[in-house]
């Protein structure tokens, strides 16, 4: 059993736990994952490590709450333990020996993008960061991200908090100014990401993204994670979570990603039904 010790919601629907695992937080490194389940018959869920305190033995993860799954992480609050969680899995971020780099991120996406982007900062890296989301009450991180960052560009679709737009333009408009990026890293939703891949396509500039398809096991066996990279079969959960965002299919991971879409609607319809059955 693993205690959440502290439990904040970001906003609405996203929230950060930080939860007591010594030995995960001994080993987590920018760019891993963990699979948790909440209770002994919930499913598995992988999430992004957010952060971790090594001397403290915690590790955090920061989720939207869109399913099933993720609302019953959410119904644990302080105190309370996860049923399980196993981590940290996935390949670490290779950040070493980049000079100057634009970490791209998008909606909860940014949770993934934050420790990458702390982790350049702390090795010395500058540290461009382009951080977009629909509107302004779905901001997050706003402040971790000026920590670290020596440029920060908010965007918002709407207008309604930093500059109009989307985070490309953004990107785009930073690369015309004569910055010169050793790597853009993207994370976010498939769409921003492929878009992002676009344009750094266009400037010859190396591109990383973090790939978070569907999960089973999270070691390579189920092969639900696969994607096509570079026309080879690449299984996100050993092979990655990050690949070279120029040899990604993504119309392909965006098909497979819709597959359940209705399913985890009608699961997620299910469950709220039976929760207000049982609060009566």
């Amino acid at each position: 059993m693993y205690k959440i010790v502290k439990k904040e919601y970001l906003n609405p629907t996203v929230v950060r736990m930080d939860i007591e695992a010594p030995l995960i937080a001994k080993k987590a490194q920018p760019g891993q994952f963990l699979i948790i389940r909440a209770f002994d018959d919930s499913e598995r869920i992988p999430l992004t490590v957010a952060d971790y305190d090594r001397e403290n033995g915690t590790v955090s993860i920061i989720f939207q709450i869109v399913g099933r799954g993720t609302e019953e992480i959410s119904s644990l609050n302080e105190g309370e333990s996860l049923n399980d969680l196993v981590g940290p899995l996935g390949r670490a971020s290779k950040l070493e020996g980049l000079k100057k780099v634009c970490v791209v991120g998008g909606g909860v996406g940014c949770a993934i993008a934050f420790p990458v982007a702390k982790k350049l900062h702390e090795l010395g890296t500058e540290v461009h960061s382009v951080v977009g989301f629909r509107n302004k009450d779905l901001v997050i991180l706003e402040k971790d991200f000026e920590s670290v960052s020596d440029k920060m560009v908010m965007m918002t679709d709407d207008g309604s908090y930093g500059e109009k737009g989307l985070v490309t333009a953004a990107l785009e408009k930073l690369i015309n100014e004569g910055n010169e990026y050793d790597e853009v890293i993207t994370i976010g939703p498939l769409i921003m990401m492929k878009f992002v891949c676009q344009v750094t396509k266009k400037y010859n500039i190396k591109t990383i993204v973090s790939m978070n398809p569907i999960m089973v096991d999270g070691t390579g066996m189920c092969g639900g994670c696969r994607l096509t990279v570079g026309g080879e079969t690449k299984f996100a959960c050993v092979d990655g979570p990050e690949f070279d965002g120029h040899l990604v299919d993504f119309d392909e991971a965006m098909s497979r990603g819709s597959i359940y879409k209705q399913f985890e609607g009608n699961e997620r319809e299910e469950h709220c039904n039976l929760f207000k059955q049982e609060v009566k």
